[in-house]
């Protein structure tokens, strides 16, 4: 054991902490073996045991730190591109058959869709254009 040097020691903790890091999908453990990664330089170097320990602490912590808040803010972001209902909100259609309250029909995006009105009282006749706000199952609430 004594044979190995330490820089070994530093890359197959930062082996064993890769795996976690892909069976979890956990960034910290990634953040970790970088720390480690780091530790293994300076004991190439010749650095002693607490010079390699403080720098895998200081660049672990730093690295969570700073790019942990950065990739929780980037998961949390709705994606940019909006598909399947949700790109449809917002686009505007044509009216088919008069659409009101209870109902009727509307082209949109190149298909028919089934609609109503989300103003109960107005009605839109064939050949309006109208807005839709809303996708409730099959039906485009449009206004």
């Amino acid at each position: 054991m004594n044979d190995i040097d330490a820089w070994v020691w530093w890359l197959v903790g930062a082996a064993a902490l890769g795996i976690p890091l892909v069976v979890t999908a956990m960034p910290e453990f990634g953040m970790l073996a970088v720390g480690a990664v780091a530790a293994a330089v300076f004991a190439g170097l010749g650095f002693g045991a607490v010079a390699q320990v403080l720098t895998f602490v200081v660049v672990s912590v730093a690295l969570i730190a700073v790019v942990r808040p950065i990739a929780v803010r980037h998961s949390r972001q709705r994606p940019q591109l909006a598909t399947g209902v949700d790109a449809l909100k917002g686009k505007q259609a044509v009216v088919l058959e008069r659409v009101d309250g209870s109902g009727g029909r509307i082209k949109l995006a190149g298909e028919v869709w089934s609609a109503r009105s989300l103003d109960t009282e107005r009605s839109y006749d064939v050949g309006q254009e109208v807005d839709v706000v809303e996708i409730e199952g099959a039906t485009a609430i449009v206004i």
